[in-house]
């Protein structure tokens, strides 16, 4: 459910704007209308402060993960300076690593030339000889050369040979041969220079080891920096009235949080105006759900949040998206991994509690879905306990055929549920005659679904009466009520266009068949596993180890592909499938109160 807020609206003299909003910061419950990106130099500034220590803190994180000792050195400076070594400290490492880059470049080709001095080159040039540098292979190396030019082999490297002529001042030069580059600096100069910038760099990757074990100061210093925006955000959202001596600022707080702020109103004396909130003044989102659905809200953050008067779907789609995963997933096997994952990890790493919760219930839906056809890790659990199957006939008993009917009635479910939401969240919200159209188009789908499976399933027959019932009654409603503002022969026009929908539902209904693909696509990929797996069993003295170990790489691969499709494809569903047929129109914004860094 959505959060009821109360709109508060203060009127304060210019010069107590700032230490009011400070005070909102430490309180930490109002959501003042505010900017939501830098509007001007300081702003800009503060911004692109924090943009650069997060990614400070990002660069020191890495540098932290690929550190070998575990040693921690104290720091005694504050984020601030933190920041500014470490940016310099970053900016010399990447110009140290480009300049070695360089030399290491120019000492490789300078190598085969050998030791030389920059003063045995120039004596070469003021005794007026112009010195012409020569790489050639050996075999197209003519030995005459040497007693036809002024010609001096350097070097030979790997049937390469490296050699100099001299061209005579006031002589044609007609040397046959690609002249190359003679280096302008000697190898022992660069291996100098190189040595001496590797170690700079090597202390400078020092120095920023030791600062990456430092990174919560860095952290602190940027919910500093964001409370200082946010602060200087909400004072230039302020509304000046009386050439600028009075400010105007509005504020949204949850209704059952607002007497923290009332005392202190009083407190101080401030003029102040609360009411509660309409949909008209946009009052941020906070969404209010039990532990269960509270899993699932981030899912449906990924799409957009509702607006202040519509109804919050979360709590209606968390069963449905378990489940869907589940039957995507298709395996047992998978969905027991997922638990054991789910629990083990909750008691390690606390801080993903609510992430590995929901893992743990995906995993839950995936083993009662998988359940229906009985796969466990690509085979057929009736095939592992045959017990299972003596004393029932539902479970792990689903045929491919049995699984992709399931898939569009379990849809054809979702969808009809959708509609009536739909119809009763708006007779209590706008009035009946607002929710007779869904219901309309409940009857329907359920009318056409029963219609067909009467061709389909011998001995299941809806009675005419009931059959010509719940036609005319379905499509009477859609007509009617599907504009229901105006007199009723007004509304017949857009009625009757309404009925084209009825295409859209076959769209909709369709769009499930792909949980029964992708549950159906991991099982077999699960039983190639196997397969491969233990044909390699028969392999003398390490055939059973290799099968051990291609079970055990394939089927966590199988795993990490089947959870990714299964995550994204219901969430598709839910969004476009359950999300229209529930009339949802979103766009509201997120809850953000102004706070302080002390209380983020």
């Amino acid at each position: 459910m959505i959060t009821p807020m109360t709109k508060y609206s203060f009127v304060l003299l210019s010069g107590q704007t700032e230490n009011f909003l400070t005070k909102l910061q430490e309180l930490g419950v109002v959501d003042i209308n505010r900017e939501e990106k830098a509007v001007d130099q300081p702003s800009k500034e503060l911004a692109d402060k924090l943009l650069q220590t997060n990614q400070s803190i990002a660069r020191l994180k890495q540098i932290a993960k690929e550190k070998e000792s575990k040693d921690v050195q104290p720091y005694r400076g504050n984020g601030e300076v933190l920041l500014q070594e470490t940016t310099a400290l970053l900016s010399e490492r990447e110009t140290l690593k480009a300049r070695l880059a360089t030399l290491q470049d120019q000492a490789e080709a300078a190598l085969p030339w050998g030791i030389f001095t920059k003063e045995e080159v120039d004596k070469i040039k003021n005794l007026g000889f112009i010195m012409h540098a020569y790489t050639m292979p050996e075999r197209r190396f003519n030995p005459q050369w040497e007693a036809q030019y002024p010609l001096y082999v350097v070097n030979r490297v790997e049937n390469y040979i490296y050699f100099l002529v001299l061209e005579v001042p006031g002589t044609a030069y007609d040397f046959p041969g690609n002249e190359t580059v003679f280096p302008a600096v000697p190898w022992n100069e660069l291996q100098q220079e190189i040595d001496q910038q590797t170690a700079a760099l090597e202390e400078c990757l020092q120095r920023l080891s030791i600062l990456s074990d430092h990174t919560n100061v860095l952290r602190n210093y940027a919910g500093e920096l964001s409370a200082q925006l946010d602060l200087y955000l909400a004072e230039m959202g302020a509304d000046k009235q009386v050439e600028g001596h009075i400010s105007l600022l509005t504020g949204f707080v949850p209704s059952d949080r607002t007497e923290a702020l009332d005392a202190y109103l009083d407190q101080e004396g401030l003029y102040s105006i609360s009411v509660p909130a309409e949909t008209e003044d946009n009052p941020p989102i906070k969404l209010k759900n039990n532990w269960f659905s509270r899993l699932f809200e981030p899912i449906g953050n990924m799409y957009m949040l509702p607006v202040y008067n519509e109804l919050d779907l979360t709590p209606f789609f968390a069963p449905f998206y378990m489940l869907f995963f589940g039957f995507c997933l298709g395996d047992m096997g998978y969905g027991l991994l997922l638990m054991l994952v789910g629990l083990i990890g909750r008691r390690f790493v606390p801080k993903f509690r609510a992430y590995l919760n929901l893992i743990f219930f995906l995993g839950l839906g995936s083993l009662i879905m998988a359940s229906l056809s009985g796969s466990f890790f690509g085979m057929s659990f009736l095939e592992l306990i045959p017990a299972a199957g003596e004393k029932q006939s539902f479970f792990f008993q689903f045929t491919d055929m049995n699984m992709f009917w399931f898939a569009i009635l379990f849809g054809l479910f979702q969808i009809i549920f959708a509609r009536i939401l739909t119809a009763i969240d708006s007779i209590v919200r706008k009035g009946w005659q607002h929710g007779m159209a869904p219901f309309g188009w409940a009857i329907l789908i359920v009318w056409g679904t029963l219609a067909y499976a009467s061709t389909m399933v011998e001995g299941l027959v809806l009675p005419k009466e009931a059959s010509i019932t719940m036609l005319v009654v379905s499509i009477s409603l859609i007509v009617l009520f599907s504009k229901p503002e105006g007199p009723l022969h007004k509304r017949l026009g857009p009625g009757v266009w309404a009925m084209y929908d009825i295409t859209g539902v076959f769209g909709d209904m369709l769009s499930y068949i792909r949980l029964f693909g992708l549950g159906a696509s991991g099982g077999i990929l699960g039983m190639v596993i196997n397969t491969l797996a233990l044909s390699l069993s028969g392999i003398p003295y390490v055939g059973w180890l290799l099968t051990l170990v291609l079970l055990l790489f394939g089927h966590a691969l199988v795993l990490g592909l089947s959870a990714l499709g299964a995550f994204v494809h219901p969430m598709r569903l839910t969004f476009v499938e359950f999300y229209k047929n529930a009339g949802f129109t979103g766009g509201g914004r997120d809850y953000k109160p102004l706070k302080s860094n002390n209380n983020q």
